[in-house]
């Protein structure tokens, strides 16, 4: 296979259009297309759907562009390192993580990105999980258990203390429940789907009879609105119930509910300069602020 073509495959799929990628490339643009033309017929499946806007990958694209774009970065860090660049923090940095994550992790990529001008920093949240053995991402933060994907480098990020929360005119309407037992009896915001993993939600899921679980989120982060709003007693760690004057802490943090998060690299990008900059100050920043 043409490694050229790969590549200007590649650029059509980022930027997503025959005449941007010959811009980039500095080819022309029949050049580009003869090589798609060629790429597809070699490989005998569809890369591209053709379309008035431009280009956009099928499902065998995707495919190949992940693996393209990967190799893409290492080709990238290798020939810094043979150019005695290797130290440079420039490109891009993907960092994924779930979303309430993010109050830590932005003000952390902030900083980080104004040390590094010449960085391009992307910060991807969600329930995905994202492929880091496609290059989807240099670093993500994952909650649970520890992943168990071979190639990948696995360390401890922090834990999360997690309790119940509930607004004060939820408490004033409803009464403050003491037990477990009177806990059940009350009114809950969780999780649409029943089988979420989370520890706290698997004990809510145990303990307080469905038919409590009066308002369901797909996402955590609206499901903390709706507490905060005053839908009922939910989840929150206890950070984020302390940015809220207005919340009631109904249960004290628990071993049980505690939320575990991991970072994640691939085993090919973790010696790298940028990667290993960054992991650096992530762990020197989340002690300084009491996680870990």
């Amino acid at each position: 296979m043409n490694w050229d073509e790969v590549k200007t495959a590649f650029q059509v799929a980022r930027v997503g259009t025959v005449s941007g990628a010959a811009e980039v490339l500095g080819v022309h643009h029949a050049t580009v297309i003869r090589h798609i033309d060629a790429l597809e017929a070699e490989l005998k499946t569809k890369l591209f759907q053709r379309h008035a806007r431009g280009y956009t990958p099928t499902e065998a694209g995707q495919d190949l562009l992940q693996v393209a774009k990967v190799t893409d970065d290492q080709f990238t860090q290798m020939v810094g390192r043979l150019k005695g660049q290797g130290a440079e923090i420039s490109g891009d940095l993907v960092v994924t993580s779930l979303r309430p994550v993010g109050e830590l992790l932005a003000p952390i990529l902030v900083d980080f990105q104004r040390m590094h001008p010449g960085l391009r920093v992307r910060f991807l949240t969600g329930a995905r999980v994202f492929r880091l053995e496609y290059g989807e991402a240099h670093v993500a933060i994952r909650a649970g258990k520890p992943p168990q994907e071979p190639d990948n480098v696995v360390q401890p990020f922090s834990t999360v203390q997690i309790g119940l929360y509930a607004d004060k005119d939820y408490v004033e309407r409803n009464g403050m429940p003491k037990t477990d037992e009177e806990l059940a009896k009350h009114d809950f915001v969780g999780p649409d789907d029943e089988s979420s993993r989370a520890p706290f939600f698997q004990w809510m899921k145990e303990t307080i009879p469905q038919d409590r679980v009066l308002f369901r989120c797909s996402d955590q982060e609206d499901g903390e609105r709706a507490i905060i709003a005053g839908a009922g007693i939910g989840f929150m760690s206890e950070v984020m119930a302390r940015s809220h004057p207005n919340l009631v802490e109904i249960a004290a943090p628990r071993k049980e509910w505690e939320a575990a998060s991991w970072i994640v690299t691939h085993v090919d990008l973790h010696r790298t300069p940028k990667v290993q900059a960054f992991l650096k100050f992530l762990k020197e920043r989340a002690r300084a602020q009491g996680y870990g």
